[in-house]
């Protein structure tokens, strides 16, 4: 559930040495990203532990420090393999308090993100719930 209009990107990624093609379906709300991204790994454990480098690369990007973290170890379901992390993180770009909060989800090959990354105070923090809440993987 975007707040507006998102757009699409591709790009290659490096994950700790895992090279992938992201889709990004990003929108940009007043300075406050709301993005989903998802690629593909070689087999279902890189995909796991592309959660944590994905977490650790945006933490990085604003200078962050993680402020809560909750993760769901790999497990097997009727679905397949899957794992996944929730963050929230404060920290500062050029001056300015910045926040992250991410939902990072693996399912057999396929990895996801889900993110929203901005300015602390302009991030209303039930837009940022209904955003996050609303990522269902059937």
């Amino acid at each position: 559930m975007f707040p507006d209009k998102p757009s699409v990107h591709k790009r290659s990624i490096d994950l700790d040495g895992m090279k992938v093609e992201m889709t990004m379906t990003a929108v940009d709300d007043n300075g406050t990203i709301y993005a989903v991204g998802s690629a593909e790994a070689p087999d279902a454990n890189r995909a796991s532990a592309a959660l944590g480098a994905m977490k650790t690369a945006l933490v990085r990007n604003i200078g962050a420090t993680v402020t809560s973290e909750k993760a769901r170890a790999s497990s097997s379901t009727s679905t397949g393999q899957q794992s996944a992390i929730d963050v929230e993180a404060s920290g500062t770009q050029n001056g300015t308090p910045m926040k992250l909060v991410g939902h990072f989800e693996a399912r057999d090959t396929r990895f996801y993100q889900v993110i929203v990354m901005g300015k602390d105070k302009a991030m209303p923090k039930e837009q940022v719930e209904q955003f996050i809440s609303s990522f269902k993987l059937q």
